[in-house]
């Protein structure tokens, strides 16, 4: 992406929200175009079309987080969410994660971190760090499992390499930073990708990795 980063921040709080804001200030990478303390503001900041990645508290008035993602899967968008909360659950993460959030942080990280998950959502990547990996894996194998139906008979048959690739973007590496470390062009790793979603049944690479995480693919 040319240029730097157009960043939108929703937060009820209003000291944590000018406390963000003014930290991404300090960097040129992103410019703030936009900030709302509820849900529908969120709404109407991401339907204005300038917006590159959404910074979205989860527990707000009016229309909460899990809420904004919905609608927002619901209409089509493609603007990446980072959520930023206080909130460290396991349930909360994973209905965040199938809602459609790309990221998900506490706001106890530092600015680097923020400005680094930024930067990945803006570059088709997902912001989950391997702890976090290895939390959600737990959460999902330690609930009961589902009846199995026909798409859940078996696990689909990736590729060693598709799955390099879906152990690398589930760990948040970007489809850049992928190519780098598997030594593939840039394009060969989105085929990779876009196989990996067809194969999996899923739109996106979230939804790919919590997927891959309910069929086992990336145990150990």
């Amino acid at each position: 992406m040319s240029g730097p980063i157009r960043v939108a921040v929703v937060d009820d709080q209003t000291l944590v929200r000018q406390g963000i804001l003014r930290l991404l200030s300090l960097s040129e990478e992103v410019t703030v175009v936009g900030e709302g303390e509820d849900g529908d503001q969120a709404l109407d900041l991401v339907a204005r079309g300038d917006v590159d990645v959404l910074l979205l508290d989860l527990r707000m008035p009016r229309r909460d987080g899990i809420s904004v993602l919905e609608a927002l899967r619901d209409s089509g968008s493609e603007v990446p969410v980072l959520v930023l909360t206080t909130f460290d659950d396991d349930e909360l993460v994973l209905a965040a994660l199938r809602a459609g959030a790309r990221g998900y942080l506490l706001k106890d990280v530092t600015l680097e971190q923020v400005l680094s998950a930024i930067r990945t959502l803006a570059d088709g990547g997902t912001a989950l760090r391997p702890a976090l990996t290895d939390r959600l894996l737990r959460a999902v194998t330690a609930r009961p499992s589902a009846p199995a139906g026909p798409a859940d008979l078996g696990a689909p048959a990736l590729t060693p390499r598709e799955l390099d690739v879906l152990r690398l973007a589930a760990a948040g590496w970007s489809n850049k930073e992928i190519a780098a470390a598997l030594h593939l062009a840039p394009g060969t790793v989105k085929n990779h990708v876009t196989a990996v979603l067809l194969k999996l049944g899923v739109r996106d690479r979230t939804r790919a990795v919590l997927r891959a995480l309910e069929l086992g693919l990336l145990d150990g």
